[in-house]
């Protein structure tokens, strides 16, 4: 029989955002330059036309650093009238003859790679900058966050000369070929846990495709995306091509039901992704990609090399303080290992470095916010309440201030349980006992959301028989959390519908056009 053994390159090649960080943040700490512990916040404004504004109301919200729970800056709060006019703004750039639609789709690519180029130049500012704001540990931002971010936007610069249609044989005499257009104004709604990479996944496809963009940062971390708005204008594109907008869920509701966007992307939560379908339905029928909330199995066989599942698996759910939406949140065990499987995850969660994320060694920082916070150690009483076996962690980290939960374990979870059906987004780690293929696979896909999964095993048969089985856009074998600007990533049922990254995400932001000309028959 065929065997399937994991290859050194997945944890060692960098080329993959597991490959970049798997295990403690200390291994990395001799290549990561030092980071500006305080960064200074440059631009707190509204971006629109690359100039900077103050909102029309004179609102503004707290950045709340979750480390120290302080506020750093003020940053000015959006609103609907702000909204009609970065909407307009975007307008106006698409328009035909403008700077934009008449620049050559090469030199879009090239305000791509000028912006990527940019963003590495301040490598280490960004990655001060995401650390401040979302806690997440610095050598993580500078190692996987940043350079990952960087590696999209080249990516999809090479694209911009390279989405064209097809010619096509037809019946008659009849010259007929397609051509793949941009959508025109999307509108663009990122999330609070990944928001300089989630910035790139947006901006990418969409600028190389030639659209104009308006773009909502996560009120709880804005400063990056401001920032890197900077570095758009200083990369020379067009005024009206990307306007960013920090605020709440007033200026994301009023692009979602603003008549003159013609798209809208959303990365967030399962909940918002729905009134975000239905208000996009109300105004002109946009086109709406989402990618949402996710529970997804790591399926673990008996035969796979134990120390790497445990160490992998671990990765997959604890990476990013819990907070991604891939986490292999539902870590199913083979009977026969399963024991062991709980005593080593929970000897290596109680092993877990937390702390300031500024030092070197830590792996792990707070979570954004008190909400996240008391939803998190809500849902952890909730899960001893029902049965399961805390084996560690469990409590807020009360020596620290900010925000910081314990890495936690819970062996002897079933499937009816609250911590296996819903989404925790946290440092929550549920190890799950199954016996035969057929029953996991089954188990695994009884679940109202299909974004990842993954099989750990030494056999390419079992291997593939289980990655045919599961419902989820994202099936990872012998690895976790390998996300690359080349492959698509999305979901299945309530995760989501379209797909990010790769040729696949062009598909979102371009119309299909055909054209079709009669042939003349007449002889000259």
């Amino acid at each position: 029989m065929l065997r399937l053994l994991r290859s050194n390159a997945l944890v060692s090649s960098g080329k993959s955002l597991v490959a970049s960080l798997n295990g403690s943040a200390a291994k990395y700490s001799s290549q990561v330059p030092d980071p500006h512990y305080n960064p200074e916040i440059l631009y707190t404004g509204l971006f629109i036309n690359n100039e900077w504004h103050k909102s029309k109301s004179g609102n503004t919200f707290g950045s709340i650093n979750p480390t120290t729970e302080q506020t750093v800056a003020e940053i000015q709060c959006a609103g609907k009238e702000d909204v009609d006019i970065a909407v307009q703004a975007a307008r106006t750039a698409f328009k035909v003859g403008s700077p934009w639609r008449h620049m050559d789709a090469s030199e879009r690519g090239v305000h791509l790679y000028k912006l990527a180029d940019l963003m590495e130049r301040d490598r280490v500012y960004l990655a001060s900058l995401e650390t401040l704001d979302n806690g997440k540990p610095y050598a993580v931002a500078y190692n996987v966050d940043v350079p990952a971010a960087i590696k999209n936007l080249r990516y999809f610069a090479g694209w911009a000369d390279k989405n064209h249609g097809k010619t096509i044989p037809v019946d008659g005499d009849y010259f007929a070929y397609t051509r793949h257009e941009p959508v025109g104004v999307c509108a663009q709604i990122i999330p609070w846990n990944f928001p300089i990479l989630m910035m790139a996944w947006k901006l990418g496809p969409a600028l190389a495709t030639g659209n104009t963009i308006v773009l909502k940062p996560a009120e709880q971390t804005s400063l990056s995306a401001l920032y890197i708005a900077q570095l758009i204008k200083e990369a020379g594109f067009p005024e009206g091509v990307v306007n960013v907008l920090p605020g709440f869920g007033e200026a994301g509701a009023a692009l979602a039901n603003h008549h003159d966007v013609d798209k809208v992307a959303f990365t967030g939560s399962t909940e918002v992704g729905k009134l975000i379908q239905q208000a996009s339905g109300r105004s002109n029928l946009k086109r709406v990609t989402l990618e949402l909330g996710g529970k997804s199995p790591n399926i673990v066989l008996a035969d796979t090399d134990m120390d790497y599942a445990v160490e992998t698996s671990h990765f997959g759910l604890f990476f990013n303080m819990g907070q991604t939406c891939c986490a292999g949140s539902r870590t199913f065990v083979e009977d026969k290992i399963y024991d062991e499987f709980v005593e080593r995850s929970a000897e290596r969660a109680k092993k877990r470095t937390i702390g300031n994320p500024f030092e070197l060694h830590v792996e792990q920082g707070p979570q954004i916010d008190q909400d996240q916070l008391h939803r998190i150690l809500g849902l952890i009483e909730q899960g001893k309440n029902e049965g399961a076996k805390l084996v560690a962690g469990g409590s807020r980290a009360s020596h620290l201030p900010g925000y910081f939960v314990e890495p936690t374990v819970f062996a002897d979870v079933h499937d009816h349980m609250t911590i296996a059906r819903d989404e925790i987004f946290g440092p929550v780690q549920q190890l799950i006992r199954f016996k035969s293929l057929d029953e996991v696979i089954e188990r695994a896909n009884k679940s109202d959301y299909g974004l990842a999964a993954a099989v750990f095993t030494r056999d390419i048969d079992k291997a593939n028989y289980i990655v045919q089985g599961l419902r989820a856009g994202t099936v990872w074998v012998n690895t976790y959390n390998a996300l690359m600007a080349q492959a698509p990533f999305g979901g299945y049922k309530m995760s989501g519908h379209g797909r990010e990254n790769g040729e696949y995400a062009l598909q979102n932001y371009t119309e299909v056009k055909s054209v079709i000309m009669k042939i003349s028959q007449k002889s000259s």
